[in-house]
């Protein structure tokens, strides 16, 4: 995908998002998890980041889309660790999980609440969190800042406005 020049993933957005729109309220913020298939030898980040330097361009990182937090989380990473990991996004996080069960790619990042049930049932390796510390729900993965230096990553849902509407709102 070519990137537009005013740097959006999308090239016909009718506004220029960070001028037009501001930040009204933080809804939710959601880590994500770096997992991969059981078949993955690498039980640790630091294995991985060995076993995919060992095999540059041969494993494929499953994310839910281009431009979702699942792609951008495992492109920060490959960047930060330094790995040569082949992007296949697909349309939405199930159908990138299938076939990471399946073992048609080896790694994702997805979110917590997508992959738990696979993670404790044993079809998919939990590897680190992408938030700066661990969570509950899966006490005993490490965050991957651990590994990786200053990473971290995570969804989050916002609500904003369009500052003109805002401005006559206010003024009103």
């Amino acid at each position: 995908m070519n990137a537009p020049s005013d740097g959006y993933m999308y090239q016909n957005l009718k506004f220029n998002f960070v001028k037009d729109i501001a930040p009204v309220a933080s809804v939710v913020r959601v880590p994500l998890v770096m997992e991969v298939n059981p078949s993955v030898p690498a039980k640790t980040v630091p294995e991985f980041i060995a076993y995919a330097k060992a095999n540059p361009g041969r494993l494929n990182m499953a994310s839910a889309g281009n431009g979702t937090p699942q792609h951008l989380a495992g492109e920060l990473f490959r960047m930060m660790a330094g790995v040569s990991l082949t992007h296949v996004p697909y349309r939405g996080s199930a159908p990138a999980l299938a076939d990471l069960i399946a073992g048609q790619v080896q790694v994702a990042f997805d979110t917590t609440a997508a992959s738990i049930g696979f993670i404790k049932a044993g079809k998919l390796r939990a590897l680190a969190l992408t938030s700066s510390t661990r969570s509950a729900a899966l006490p005993g993965v490490p965050a991957l800042g651990d590994f990786v230096p200053g990473y971290e990553a995570s969804g989050w849902y916002g609500v904003g406005a369009l500052r003109t509407f805002l401005v006559r709102s206010l003024t009103s």
